[in-house]
């Protein structure tokens, strides 16, 4: 268990990640293709990953270079997540090529005596070296996860919305005590589940307050930074529901009223979805029941135009790039 604890000024400064980290999201993807655990929200996705991996040639790269530096384990350097990186892909392969080369030292010994470090690991210390592992890495990630910059963003946007509604009813507090089963607040403490062979620790935000960052790729446990003096960050999973909408999207089209092509209450649904809506709001919006507000709510959903995240003991739905973009053409005045 990891025990965040906050001060007044720490609340005042933490906030939600508003894109994707994208170095964190190599990581992540990295760690489930070593394991099953939740395979089957990801199932399309390491099909997919798999033969793109074998056709653009780096499987080699992936199996000695990549995976034995991101071990699904209780330690990986934190030099190859800098903090620096969230929505800025460039900006985390300049951290990881600028890192300091005693850092790198330092963390690939903590790897060694964890859970063993590539011989090779040392090299990181050269900077061609780093810049050549940049590469591998920017050539990873252009093949297995930015196909999914798409959905990515559109679930953290779906999740920010639900956050700021505990923000609104309840201040950061509020917000805090809505982030999902592994994270318990209990003032002045935030409480983390960490892997069980993690040995209990606490982290002091010491006035720096807290970024959070939600990670479609991240599946099980939050995570932090091992060391205490980095900038506090931490990544936790969007809650997958089973089903369609974690496959591969296209863009969106319509070119009838939505009305007519959906009917007119999954019609008023996708448009309250449009600001985000529990399904309670939606079935007064349409002046349905609850249930039928769920019914249709659930069509959309695995028709890929909305997503539902949890919020506390409510959903919340949001729509996708696909959604958004019918609904823009459905409602589009004729020129």
């Amino acid at each position: 268990m990891l025990h965040i604890h906050f001060s007044d000024a720490d609340l005042a400064r933490t906030r939600i990640a508003a894109a994707p980290d994208p170095v964190w999201e190599i990581a992540a993807s990295m760690h489930r293709l070593q394991s099953r655990k939740g395979r089957w929200a990801y199932a399309e996705w390491y099909r997919t990953a798999r033969q793109q991996l074998r056709e653009k040639g780096l499987e080699r790269a992936l199996r000695n270079v990549l995976l034995p530096l991101y071990p699904r384990a209780s330690y990986f350097p934190d030099f190859l997540t800098p903090a620096d990186a969230v929505g800025d892909l460039a900006m985390g392969m300049e951290s990881i090529v600028a890192t300091p080369p005693q850092r790198v030292l330092e963390e690939i010994a903590i790897l060694d005596r964890t859970v063993g470090a590539p011989t090779w690991a040392g090299q990181l210390t050269r900077l061609e070296a780093r810049k050549e592992f940049a590469g591998v890495l920017r050539a990873y990630y252009d093949t297995v996860v930015a196909p999914y910059e798409e959905q990515t963003q559109a679930r953290i946007e779906a999740e920010r919305a639900a956050r700021c509604r505990g923000l609104l009813d309840g201040g950061v507090e509020g917000m805090l005590s809505g982030l999902g089963p592994m994270l318990r607040w209990r003032p002045p403490v935030l409480e983390v589940s960490y892997p069980k062979q993690t040995a209990d620790r606490a982290l002091y935000l010491d006035g720096r307050g807290l970024t959070l960052v939600p990670s479609y790729f991240n599946w099980g446990e939050p995570v932090t930074f091992a060391d205490p003096q980095l900038p506090p960050v931490l990544w936790y999973s969007l809650l997958h529901e089973p089903g369609p909408q974690d496959a591969p999207r296209g863009p969106g089209s319509a070119d009838k009223p939505l009305t007519a092509l959906l009917g007119r209450a999954r019609a008023v649904a996708l448009r309250a979805a449009s600001t985000g809506a529990t399904t309670t709001e939606i079935a007064r919006a349409a002046g349905v029941s609850a249930s039928s507000a769920s019914r249709h709510a659930t069509a959309l959903r695995d028709a890929q135009l909305i997503t539902t995240v949890r919020n506390g003991p409510t959903v919340l739905h949001t729509l996708t790039p696909a959604g958004a973009s019918l609904l823009r053409a459905g409602t589009r005045k004729p020129g």
